[in-house]
C-alpha cells in the first residue's frame, strides 16, 4: 500500500527510496485558475481544475510483431527476423522490444524508413541494441513490474509512413559439418545466438509538432496528473509554467535562502540555475506515467548519458523527440516514467525529465545499479563517432553545477555509491566514483559514447567554476 504524504520542501526531502509522495496537499494549496486571459479557440476548460488547457497532444504507438525472414533456422531460432510495410500511419521514432528485459539481443538491428513528405526511402540505419544498461535497479518495484520489457534504444527518424526492419542474430562461430562447396571452396555453417522471444517493432508518433518557426512546445491538457506534476515544482515555478527561468548565482543563492527559511543553512558553492523547460513546456502527457513520485535521500553523483536516438533532429524538434522517448520508455518498455532526470539538446537547452520536482532527489531509471542517490542527464543524440556540440556540453555543465550544488556535491570530487546490482559491481558493493561520471563508469556499456565521455573533464571543470570553486 502506498504511503500518501505532502511534498516536502527543498531541504527536507529525505524520503525513503521506496516511498511514494503524492503532492495532493500542495496541489490543493495552489491557485486553481490561471490569470484571466482570452482562451485560444482550440482551448478547453477542465472540470476538475477550472483551468484553461490547450487541446490534448495526440500521440500513439503502433506495435507490430516481427517474423522470420528466411526458412533456414539455426539452433531452433530464425537467424533473421523482420518486417516490411510500404504504408503505415505516420510515425517519427521507432525501436524494437522483446518479452524478457533480462535477455540481451545478441545481434544487429537495422531499419530504413520512407519520408512522408518526399516519399523516398532512407538508407539502412543501425539501431543501438545495448539498452539493457538503462533502467531501474534489480529488485526495485519498477524493475519487478511484470510489464517491463527488453528493448533497443529508440531511434528518431523524422516524419515517416513506411518502414523496413531486419534483426540478424550474432554469430557464435563455426559449428557443424561443412556445407556444400562452391567456387570459393567449402562453406561452413555458422551457429548464432538465439534471438529474444516476442520481438516487436514499435512505431511512435510523439504528438503534434511545434508551431512552424516557433520554439514553444505544444502543451498537454491540465489533468489532475498534470497539476500534481506541476505542484512538485511549486518551490521554483508557478503552476502552468512552460519553463523555469534562469537565475544568476546571487539570485539563486537568495532564492534558496528564502526557501530554506528556518531550515538548514544554505550550502556554499551553489551554481546559477539554468533555464529549464518543464514537462508542461515540452508537452508531457501526464496520464501516461504512473501516479506518485519516488525519492531517494540525496543527490551525490550525476551520470551523463546520450539517448542514442541519432543526431538528425533540429532544436525546435527536441520537445517532440523527448515526447517520443517518454512514450517509448513508458508504453513500450513498461517503465513508470521517462528514465532520465534531465535532458539537454544540441543547442544546450535543459529539459525536466522524470516527474517529481527539479530541486528534489527523484529516483530515476538511467544507470542500472546506481540510480539511488544519483541523477541522470542525457544529451539528445548519439556520440560514439559524432562530436557532441559545445552548447550541449555547456548545458550539461550548467545543470549539474546547479543541481549538485543543492546537495553540496563538488563536481570535481569523488563520492561513494552502493551498487544495486549490475554487470560491473555486485549488489551491496560500495563503489568510489567521480561525482560526475559517465554511464559506462557504473555499467559495462558504450554510453554516453566515446566522444561525449571524452568531454566529461570539461564538464567537471565548467561545473566547478560555475559553483565558484
Amino acid at each position: 500500500m502506498f504511503k500518501i504524504m505532502p511534498m516536502r520542501g527543498l531541504f527536507s526531502s529525505s524520503v525513503g527510496a521506496t516511498s511514494i509522495g503524492v503532492t495532493c496537499a500542495v496541489a490543493l494549496a495552489l491557485p486553481l485558475a490561471l490569470p484571466a486571459t482570452a482562451a485560444p479557440a482550440h482551448a478547453e476548460r477542465t472540470a476538475a481544475t477550472g483551468r484553461t488547457a490547450e487541446a490534448a497532444v495526440p500521440g500513439r504507438t503502433e506495435s507490430l510483431p516481427l517474423a522470420p525472414r528466411t526458412r533456414e533456422r539455426v539452433l531452433g531460432q530464425a537467424p533473421e527476423q523482420g518486417l516490411y510495410r510500404a504504408s503505415v500511419d505516420s510515425f517519427s521514432m521507432l525501436g524494437v522490444i522483446w518479452d524478457d528485459p533480462d535477455t540481451p539481443l545478441r545481434g544487429r538491428v537495422q531499419v530504413r524508413t520512407r519520408d512522408t513528405a518526399t516519399g523516398t526511402w532512407s538508407g539502412w540505419q543501425d539501431v543501438d541494441t545495448h539498452n539493457e544498461d538503462h533502467g531501474a535497479d534489480p529488485g526495485t518495484a519498477e524493475r519487478a513490474a511484470g510489464h517491463v520489457r527488453g528493448a533497443t534504444a529508440p531511434l528518431w527518424v523524422g516524419d515517416s509512413d513506411g518502414v523496413d526492419v531486419r534483426v540478424r542474430a550474432e554469430a557464435t562461430g563455426p559449428d557443424g559439418p561443412a556445407g556444400p562447396e562452391d567456387a570459393g571452396g567449402p562453406r561452413t555453417r555458422t551457429a548464432a545466438f538465439p534471438l529474444p522471444a516476442g520481438l516487436r517493432l514499435e512505431l511512435v508518433d510523439p504528438g503534434a509538432a511545434e508551431p512552424a518557426g516557433g520554439t514553444r512546445a505544444v502543451t498537454a491538457p491540465e489533468t489532475d496528473a498534470a497539476v500534481t506534476a506541476e505542484a512538485a515544482n511549486s518551490d521554483v515555478a508557478p503552476a502552468g509554467a512552460l519553463e523555469i527561468p534562469a537565475l544568476d548565482r546571487a539570485a539563486t543563492e537568495k532564492e534558496l535562502a528564502a526557501l530554506a527559511g528556518d531550515g538548514p543553512r544554505v550550502k556554499p558553492h551553489i551554481g546559477p540555475r539554468p533555464k529549464i523547460v518543464t514537462r508542461h513546456g515540452w508537452g508531457a502527457d501526464e496520464k501516461l506515467r504512473e501516479r506518485g513520485f519516488v525519492y531517494t535521500k540525496k543527490v551525490k553523483a550525476a551520470f551523463v548519458h546520450h539517448t542514442a536516438t541519432g543526431n538528425k533532429y533540429t532544436c525546435s524538434q527536441a520537445p517532440s523527440v523527448i515526447r517520443g522517448i517518454y512514450r517509448y520508455h513508458v508504453k513500450s518498455m513498461g517503465w513508470r516514467d521517462i528514465g532520465y532526470n534531465f535532458l539537454v539538446d544540441k543547442c544546450g537547452t535543459v529539459y525536466e525529465g522524470r516527474a517529481g520536482g527539479v530541486t528534489k532527489a527523484v529516483l530515476g531509471a538511467h544507470t542500472m545499479g546506481f540510480n539511488t542517490n544519483s541523477m541522470g542527464i542525457a544529451v539528445i543524440g548519439s556520440f560514439g563517432s559524432a562530436k557532441p556540440p559545445a552548447a550541449a556540453v555547456t548545458g550539461v555543465g550548467k545543470i549539474v553545477a546547479w543541481k549538485l550544488g543543492l546537495f553540496a556535491a563538488n563536481p570535481s570530487g569523488k563520492t561513494y555509491l552502493t551498487s544495486g546490482g549490475g554487470n560491473l559491481y555486485p549488489k551491496g558493493k560500495n563503489v568510489r566514483l567521480n561525482v560526475i561520471s559517465g554511464h559506462r563508469d557504473g555499467y559495462s556499456t558504450d554510453c554516453p559514447g566515446k566522444r561525449l565521455y571524452a568531454k566529461l573533464g570539461s564538464v567537471r571543470s565548467k561545473a566547478a567554476k560555475l559553483q565558484g570553486r
